[in-house]
């Protein structure tokens, strides 16, 4: 039972270290935290709740693959490669896949709820 709970404290570790370290992870990370609060602000549903978290989770989660074949495929070789790479590119390529998909839901998801805001506000005036 021990080994398991040391499994979670080294993820969390990795997932500490890759915030403090990748300026793309900071991105990430703080685009996360600026739709959770426009989340709340809009009164998200609990299924657009879920989405929202499966999205960013999503995201994350590539961008830390990413990175990690980033550093394994450093430690491998620290000479340039072409596929090396093409490894890279690729890795990078799925984080940026993913995170338009994710960007294109939030759209889906809050440009509605924002029209209706703006409207509600434009006419108290």
């Amino acid at each position: 039972m021990k080994k398991f709970f040391r499994g979670f404290a080294f993820a969390f570790e990795g997932l500490v270290e890759s915030v403090r370290g990748g300026l793309n992870m900071k991105f990430h990370v703080f685009a996360a935290l600026c739709v959770i609060i426009l989340s709340f602000l809009l009164g998200l549903s609990a299924l657009e709740w879920c989405i929202i978290f499966l999205c960013i989770g999503c995201v994350i989660a590539a961008e830390l693959m990413n990175t990690a074949l980033e550093h394994t495929v450093d430690f491998v070789s620290k000479e340039y490669h072409p596929l090396a790479k093409k490894a890279k590119d690729a890795a990078a390529g799925a984080v940026l896949i993913i995170s338009i998909v994710a960007f294109i839901i939030a759209c889906i998801l809050f440009i509605p709820k924002l029209i209706v805001c703006l409207n509600t506000y434009f006419h108290s005036l």
